[in-house]
């Protein structure tokens, strides 16, 4: 039997994602094989194809942080699954495809009956939005928060879960997503024309008590210019460097997975060292889940659980077929996006059967 694969080949612009036919993979023993039925697109995925995340695998390689999908078959020393469950992941790499092959230990069940696509955006961008709230900035209710990206996927997965916590929330946002952010319960901020620290102290009168910044290098300092005494940047990520330092400019496509990291750690060295207790945490969900697997696990099920209850609403930008991989980096690569965009391979027309 055949299936497809989005597979890069070299670093570089979303041309490298190409769509390879091959013969469906057997798992090996301790491995489960998984059909896919949502696999979803992160901002992640499209600096590890440019080669500058600190994941970045070597090539070739298959992209994909996150799935959601069904056992289709069991390796050998396989024990507590069965064929048809519904299971989730995050491999960080691997997911763009129909069929995949992981370690049994990878895999989390999940109930059936959820919407694929809803259930892969807990995956990556819901648990990174909780235990950043929960364990990084260890949010209360009463507090107030100012969310960077606002309308994007993990934006919006900390508005939902902000507003369960009781919070007062800001977010920067284009002004085409000022209303998803209304709607969430924040407070839209353009980035585009107001200054941030003014506008946020004249919104509070003293700052923040967490910023939750995805950018990186020097933003992470204009994040912490809207802090509280006390306060806390929850840094998360490094995308700055996609915007001034992507492949149309002179830089070549290589791997590079130490891209950024000095200069960020030297802004969190200044935020421990100036004055004002105003500190830049990092966060870091795939190493958390390697430290601290256990804890993954109770978060994702917490998550789950609000997703049955309706009480968290991930908002699917896009449902695309595999075909369209190339389309989907693109989009997520202008900026813009509401919610998050998940991959659809062609297997999961069949998923209530299954399930």
């Amino acid at each position: 039997m055949k299936h497809q694969r989005i597979v890069v080949s070299r670093y570089g612009g979303s041309d490298v994602l190409q769509l390879i036919e091959e013969d469906v993979p057997e798992p090996k023993a301790g491995e489960v094989r998984v059909r896919v039925l949502a696999a979803g697109v992160a901002m992640p995925d499209v600096m590890a194809r440019e080669g500058i995340h600190p994941e970045t695998p070597r090539v070739p390689y298959t992209p994909g942080w996150d799935l959601v999908g069904v056992v289709d078959a069991l390796g050998g020393k396989v024990a507590g699954f069965y064929l048809g469950q519904a299971v989730a992941a995050m491999p960080i790499s691997g997911a763009y495809a129909d069929y995949v092959c992981l370690k049994a230990e990878e895999l989390v069940p999940i109930p059936s009956g959820l919407d694929p696509a809803e259930a892969v955006s807990l995956v990556l961008n819901y648990i990174t939005a909780y235990q950043m709230l929960h364990h990084s900035a260890k949010a209360k209710s009463g507090q107030s928060i100012l969310i960077h990206g606002a309308s994007g996927g993990v934006g919006t997965a900390l508005l939902q879960l902000g507003r369960l916590l009781g919070l007062t929330m800001y977010g920067t946002c284009s002004s085409r997503g000022a209303q998803t952010v209304a709607d969430l319960g924040g407070t839209p901020i353009d980035y585009k024309r107001e200054d941030l620290a003014q506008e946020i102290f004249r919104l509070t009168g003293k700052g923040v008590d967490a910023v939750f910044d995805p950018f990186g290098g020097a933003h992470m300092w204009n994040s912490r210019s809207a802090l509280r005494n006390g306060g806390r940047v929850v840094a998360y990520g490094t995308t700055t460097s996609l915007r001034t330092e992507g492949l149309g400019s002179n830089r070549r496509g290589q791997r590079n997975p130490f891209h950024g990291i000095p200069i960020f750690g030297l802004y969190i060295a200044g935020g421990l060292l100036l004055p004002g207790r105003r500190r830049i945490v990092p966060y870091s969900i795939q190493w958390l889940k390697r430290l601290k697997p256990v804890r993954f696990r109770q978060d994702l099920s917490t998550l789950l659980d609000l997703l049955q209850r309706r009480q968290v609403r991930p908002i699917v930008a896009a449902r695309m077929p595999l075909s369209e991989a190339r389309q989907a980096h693109e989009l997520l690569s202008r900026g813009g996006v509401i919610g998050k965009i998940v991959l659809v391979p062609t297997t999961s027309h069949s998923y209530q059967s299954a399930a």
